[in-house]
């Protein structure tokens, strides 16, 4: 991958309490992975959670291994959340549940946002 652009990719996924943006993005040595819904974004440990909280933004993240990283959006799916935004923990998110959980909490979510 060395000689190679970096690579960024995004699709629709589909989740019970509706849908979301999927979101991997690749480069040398490198990755990071996210799900996008209208309320926030659930992601790998590449996020910070000290600037979204101060925006009041809605943050939850799950981290991967260096031997078993989260590179395509459906490793989030089972992966446990490790840190989350006041925002998000508001929408009933918490440490250790999954990746899904997690969206299926944003998604749900998204219909008291103004």
């Amino acid at each position: 991958m060395s000689d190679q652009l970096p690579r960024s990719t995004s699709r629709e996924l589909n989740f019970e309490n509706g849908n979301a943006i999927g979101i991997s993005n690749r480069w040398f040595k490198g990755q990071y992975c996210s799900i996008l819904t209208k309320a926030g974004i659930v992601g790998c440990g590449i996020y910070d959670m000290e600037t979204p909280a101060e925006f009041g933004q809605a943050i939850a993240i799950a981290k991967g291994t260096p031997e078993c990283p989260l590179v395509e959006p459906e490793d989030l799916f089972e992966a446990r959340i490790v840190a989350c935004t006041p925002k998000a923990a508001g929408f009933g998110i918490e440490v250790g549940m999954s990746g899904r959980e997690a969206v299926e909490l944003m998604l749900r979510a998204e219909a008291t946002l103004d």
